[in-house]
């Protein structure tokens, strides 16, 4: 890969202490460092570590992580050799705006507070890596062969199982709306046994547990920060801008300048997008904004006052479909309906790790040489089903990368 630099960014969130607490991902960074440094070549003042169980680290909130990626790719050179790896949590923020054609999601990832990175956002800082420097994504998470949409899919069925659900991700609007009101009903205390036994941080089987963060959990979370009880699943990203206001996700900014418009030029909860559930859930996102706006001062807005939206379209979940550039590697732990897992010996709950990272790990310590990122997941898969797995890591990439080896 030339003479150009290595830099690293590791993301690790265990969520210690909460309804989302799992046990494997500080680990799974930790290991992935020594393998950087000892077989890559890495020097460690160059890989910067956000991990969530110990303060001499900086934490893995949501504007830190934001900080340290537009870090790693705006100092990136061409030639150079960038790694970002990912162990925590993913989620899916439903449609909110009310309007008929919001009918997809948004991915995200889940920092330490809860303070969310959608897709769209994780993308916007890859298309800024320069021409001629590879970046590889390592994203061991939930949901994770959506993270980045439209990309070239070499090894897995997310595209496909777009293609059989109406193109919405491998869900599915039926699946979306039906996850959507099982989220509202949980937020109210009605709680329904998700597909694949979605169980968020619980312990679901044998030291197994889901890197899938359900509504409910999340929502409780954001009910304890915000003191705001009558929280529900149509005002989660009126909630987090309400929370972490400038540092809150571009594309949640985005989303308040578009309602305060809609609210300002005459639309009110009953017009948000006619009526049946979609609209109910744009006028609860209004109705939570319009209290806002009586509580507060006029400089409550001014973050999403500055974000350049180009239309209203750019607000809704799922709207953007873009691809990997060129130089862009994704190897995601599963599937885009899929959930990964974190696991544990119940002889020793301290060695735990995520499914997708250990698979990794285990193959480069059994291969002497280079690793192609092709051989690398298909290893991956067929370790992961020996070991009782049912998740399928996933390859996005142009087909030069697919075969070249993996990280540099």
């Amino acid at each position: 890969m030339g003479e150009g630099k290595k830099r690293a960014l590791m993301v690790g969130c265990n969520y210690p202490g909460t309804k989302a607490e799992l046990r494997g991902c500080i680990n799974d960074v930790m290991r992935m460092r020594r393998c950087l440094v000892e077989r890559f070549g890495f020097s460690e003042e160059d890989i910067t570590i956000l991990i969530d169980t110990d303060d001499t680290f900086p934490m893995p909130t949501g504007a830190n992580i934001r900080r340290a990626m537009a870090d790693l790719v705006s100092s990136a050179e061409p030639g150079d050799c960038l790694f970002f790896h990912y162990s925590g949590h993913g989620t899916r923020l439903p449609a909110e705006t009310g309007e008929d054609d919001d009918t997809g999601y948004d991915e995200c990832i889940v920092p330490c507070d809860m303070n969310l990175i959608t897709d769209e956002d994780f993308r916007e800082f890859v298309d800024k890596v320069p021409r001629d420097c590879r970046i590889t994504i390592v994203s061991d998470s939930c949901h994770s062969g959506g993270l980045i949409e439209e990309s070239k899919e070499q090894i897995g069925e997310s595209t496909a199982a777009g293609e059989e659900s109406s193109g919405f991700g491998g869900f599915g609007f039926s699946n979306i709306l039906k996850q959507t009101v099982q989220g509202a009903l949980a937020s109210r205390g009605i709680n329904f046994p998700l597909a694949g036994g979605d169980g968020g941080g619980e312990e679901v089987a044998g030291g197994v547990r889901n890197k899938s963060l359900p509504l409910s959990t999340l929502i409780d979370i954001l009910k304890q920060k915000t003191g705001k009880e009558d929280l529900d699943v149509g005002q989660l990203r009126t909630a987090l801008f309400d929370i972490f206001g400038e540092d809150s996700s571009p594309k949640v900014q985005k989303f308040m300048k578009v309602l305060f418009n809609k609210l300002t030029t005459g639309g009110d909860g009953d017009a948000a997008g006619g009526g049946g559930f979609m609209g109910m859930v744009g006028g609860l996102a209004q109705q939570f904004l319009k209290q806002k706006l009586d509580e507060k001062d006029e400089s409550y807005l001014q973050p999403a006052a500055a974000a350049e939206v180009s239309s209203s379209q750019e607000v809704y979940a799922g709207a953007a479909k873009r691809g990997l550039p060129d130089s862009g590697i994704l190897i995601s732990g599963c599937q885009t309906d899929q959930t990964s897992a974190d696991a544990s010996s119940p002889e020793d709950p301290s060695d735990a790790y995520g499914a997708l990272s250990n698979a990794i790990q285990k193959i480069l310590a059994e291969t002497e040489g280079q690793v192609s990122n092709r051989e690398l997941v298909t290893k991956a898969r067929e370790l992961m089903v020996q070991q009782g797995f049912s998740q399928r890591p996933g390859l996005y990439c142009n087909d030069e990368h697919a075969d070249a080896p993996f990280v540099c």
